[in-house]
């Protein structure tokens, strides 16, 4: 691949991929890294890529494959619930309106081991049997860390974005 033709790819996918690493890892530093090891990685194996209609997912898994690899460095997935501090809550949303955004930036202030198990099964629709396999631990702990980050998220949801409007009205 010409160096013109990498650094438009480049062009292309960097903000996503970097939004997709975004959702896995909190550093900036590792993000940038995932990101930098991803591009590499599709760089130097696109021969391997047998579909170029299927590329931008292609990309997308091999980032996503990065991001996993530093966070088993990091994180013990068989830890269910970590300690989420009040300092580490979100603020309450000035809107009632839940966007999809929204939504991802929750994501953020979920233990590492739930937000990774989440963005395996919800969004990229990966089996539990196959995030047991990629993170090295058993279905059981998968399905929990889900379980717990559903629950979490829906707390979050409704302490900030309901609160108020489930309010209006009570008195105290």
């Amino acid at each position: 691949m010409h160096r013109d033709s990498q650094r438009q790819v480049y062009e292309l996918l960097a903000p996503k991929l970097y939004h997709t690493c975004k959702r896995y890892l909190k550093s900036e530093e590792h993000i940038e890294e995932a990101v930098a090891d991803a591009f590499y990685t599709i760089f130097t194996k696109l021969d391997q890529l047998k579909e170029s209609k299927a590329f931008e997912a292609w990309a997308r898994k091999i980032a996503v494959n990065h991001c996993l690899l530093s966070l088993k460095r990091n994180v013990n997935f068989n830890i269910y619930i970590e300690d989420m501090s009040r300092a580490s809550e979100p603020q309450e949303a000035q809107h009632v309106g839940l966007e999809e955004e929204d939504l991802l930036n929750l994501l953020e202030y979920l233990p590492e081991g739930c937000r990774t198990v989440f963005n395996l099964f919800a969004i990229e629709g990966y089996s539990h049997k196959e995030i047991a396999t990629m993170l090295n631990i058993s279905e059981g702990t998968s399905k929990s860390q889900l379980n717990v980050s559903r629950t979490k998220l829906k707390e979050l949801v409704n302490n900030v974005y309901y609160q108020n409007t489930s309010s209006h009205g009570k008195s105290r």
